[in-house]
Order: structure tokens, then sequence, then C-alpha cells
């Protein structure tokens, strides 16, 4: 069966202005264009936008999407038992941010009792598949299921009052980094201050420490595109500097 952009459009819930934009960015193009000047579209076309709608309910960027149908070696099948897995781990994550707001509920009438640990489990567990999702497999390769297991259940079992320290030695940490970036000296009191506070914030995270792991953590953020992102996006170059005072703070620069 063939459909018009209009008639595709409304079929899989999406704007003919996303379609055609998905034509001008070479992720989506029509099957031809008819006498008349209408995008038509085919089955191939129809399957090709299931699967983009699937990794944009997963997060995945349009760049990275069509980066990956492009490859020579995608593999609809396994795509799809792939969407199946992360679909069903956000369903999981979903069903226990219901269960945590039915406890909340239950708590302020006054039919249980509620710990201050229950109350953050759902927003705990997302973060964690967050993580997963995006660096998971990275971080495996690196340090090993046995630690990333142990760091993640480090991290769900955090008291309220060390989550709330955990967020805000983050937000200090970057606030520290943007000063010391002034200064242009990782070396520096107040890049080794950051380096410290970033110390203290994988340390609530990970249960441990150790100089290795610190330093190889600062390595990722500028060898993954993604770390690299995350820190540069706060300040550019951050990614860069924060390795180079972690490297000084550990003693394993070269």
């Amino acid at each position: 069966m063939e459909y018009t952009v209009q008639k595709l459009g409304k079929l899989a819930g999406v704007s003919t202005r996303t379609l055609r934009y998905y034509d001008e960015i070479g992720i989506l193009k029509p099957a031809r264009i008819n006498a008349s000047g209408y995008r038509i579209y085919g089955q191939e076309e129809v399957d090709r936008l299931q699967q983009i709608l699937f990794y944009r309910e997963l997060g995945v960027s349009l760049e990275q999407i069509k980066e990956i149908l492009s490859s020579p070696t995608f593999n609809a099948t396994a795509a799809l038992i792939e969407h199946r897995q992360k679909l069903l781990e956000k369903r999981k994550q979903l069903d226990l941010l219901i269960s945590n707001v039915e406890k909340t509920i239950a708590a302020q009438e006054g039919r249980i009792v509620m710990s201050d640990k229950e109350k953050f489990e759902g927003f705990k567990q997302k973060l964690i598949d967050e993580n997963e999702r995006k660096y998971g497999k990275e971080i495996r390769e690196k340090y090993g299921d046995e630690q990333v297991e142990k760091s993640n259940q480090q991290f769900k079992n955090m008291t309220r009052d060390q989550y709330d320290k955990f967020q805000d030695l983050e937000r200090e940490m970057f606030d520290t980094l943007k000063e010391a970036m002034a200064t242009g000296d990782p070396g520096g009191e107040t890049a080794q201050k950051a380096a410290d506070l970033h110390r203290q914030w994988i340390t609530l995270a990970w249960g441990t420490y150790n100089k290795e792991a610190h330093a190889g953590v600062a390595q990722m953020y500028v060898c993954d595109e993604r770390f690299k992102a995350y820190y540069d996006k706060e300040q550019p170059g951050m990614a860069e500097f924060l390795k180079d005072a972690i490297l000084i703070y550990t003693g394993k620069e070269k």
C-alpha cells in the first residue's frame, strides 16, 4: 500500500511538517514523487518510519538514528528485539513511579507509613536506567558487570540526605569548575577543589574510591563524545579541563 504525506502522517500520528523535515535531512526519503509532485511512501518507508519513532521514543537523536539505519550492518529484527527490551525497561520504570505515587497518596491519607528511602526509589531508578541506556555498554566493558551492579545498588540505597548531597556536590563541582577554568590552571587550588568535589560525588555513587578508577573516568570524559558533551554543555572545554585536573589530583598525569 502507498501513502501520501498527509495519509502517512495521520497513520503514524506525526505532522506532515515532520515528514517533510525527515525528507530534507535524508533520514526518510519518499519512495517516489508522483506526476503531481506529491511525495509517495511505500511499505519500506512505513517500516523505516516505525523504526525512527521507536528510536525517538527511546531518546535517540535524529543524527544517531540516521547513522544507525544507514549502517550496512543494520538488522531490523534485531533492532525490534532491542526496542522491545528498552520499552519493557521503560514500562518497569513507569510502574515504579506509579507505585511511588500511590504509596505517597496512601501515606498522606494516613493509611501507611512511607520511609524516606521509598519516596525516592522511582526517581533514583530512572537515573540508573538512563545512565545504563546512554553509557552502560562502555562502563560495563571498562569496569565489569559486578562493579556496575554494586554501584547501582549503592545508588539505590542512598538515604534522602545522601541523595540531596549527591545532587548538591555535582552542582558545586560545576560551579567550581567554571571558576577554575577562568584561571586556566588545572593544577591550581580552585581546579583541585573541583577535582576533590568530583571525587566525593563519584564516591557517593560508587560506594568506594580508588585513584586509578577516578583517573580512568576522567579519561573517558574526553574519549567518549557523549560524556564530553555532558560536561561541555556547561562550558566548552570543561571535559578536557576536568580530565587534566583529575589526573593531577590522582597523580596520574603524564
